[in-house]
């Protein structure tokens, strides 16, 4: 990183309480110091003690990727590691990883990491993708954009309407919490690809998804098997202290209906 284009802590510290919507008397209270003293770290008239800056970053609720852009902007060394998945180091849990992904067959499950690109999955997943275009398929996969591209599963999904202002809203919310580049241009990549029009729903409709809409957005496949409707699940690890596992996200698509649970039993079988 340069760390001479790298915004200095102040700046770091007011775009975060910017972010969170925060009046520096709501961060003060929240961080018991002063408003005053709060006021003098955006300004860079006062130096933070490495205790102060890990203090605000919990209060601001940061991912520990920029929690280490805090401390270090601040002077001090980064307190979180971040090392690949096949570092030796991480081989517990990545192990765990696989185990929780293979005890979720017959259904799909799949882990990804911050930018949604594929790390891990159980049997199901490439068997699920497997009438997608190669070229989205080629490393590494970004499972939303497989999801909603016309030549991905976005032409098999029934419900894509519904299942890309999901998709979009929960990518908007990691925007907001973690800031990152790269999503805000994956966002306005998936917003970019096409969607048919909903249409006029009325109340005398039959509710889709079987009824589970009504507590949580399904996704609708016409496959080749036959329909699928899934709802999803996402699972992280719990008190991670490396940023690489705290980054992890593990995404289930359980089966919401008995002949969804049954045609992947099936599909699971013939292979």
């Amino acid at each position: 990183m340069d760390r001479a284009a790298t915004p200095g802590f102040g700046l770091q510290l007011r775009h975060w309480r910017h972010r969170r919507g925060l009046s520096q008397m709501a961060l003060a209270l929240a961080a018991e110091v002063s408003a005053r003293h709060l006021s003098w770290l955006e300004a860079d008239k006062s130096q933070p003690s490495r205790a102060m800056v890990l203090r605000l970053a919990e209060r601001l609720d940061l991912p520990l990727r920029e929690r280490n852009g805090l401390l270090m902007a601040a002077g001090y060394a980064p307190m979180y590691g971040e090392r690949g998945l096949d570092d030796p180091a991480l081989a517990p849990a990545r192990g765990a990883l696989q185990r929780l992904l293979d005890a979720h067959e017959p259904a799909p499950a799949l882990a990804v990491d911050r930018h949604w690109n594929l790390v891990a999955h159980n049997r199901l997943v490439p068997l699920l993708l497997q009438h997608a275009a190669p070229a989205l398929l080629q490393p590494p996969i970004n499972v939303l954009r497989v999801s909603l591209h016309p030549a991905g599963l976005g032409g098999m999904v029934d419900n894509l309407p519904a299942w890309r202002d999901h998709v979009l809203a929960r990518l908007q919310r990691q925007i907001v919490a973690s800031g990152d580049a790269r999503l805000v241009a994956l966002h306005e990549e998936l917003r970019a690809l096409p969607c048919p029009d909903p249409g006029p729903h009325t109340g005398t409709d039959p509710a889709p998804g079987d009824g589970f809409d009504d507590v949580a957005q399904s996704l609708r496949l016409h496959t080749p098997l036959g329909p699928l409707c899934f709802i999803t699940t996402l699972t992280v690890f719990g008190a991670p202290h490396d940023v690489t596992l705290s980054e992890l996200a593990i995404e289930t698509l359980l089966p919401a209906d008995a002949d969804t649970a049954a045609r992947l039993r099936d599909l699971l079988a013939s292979h």
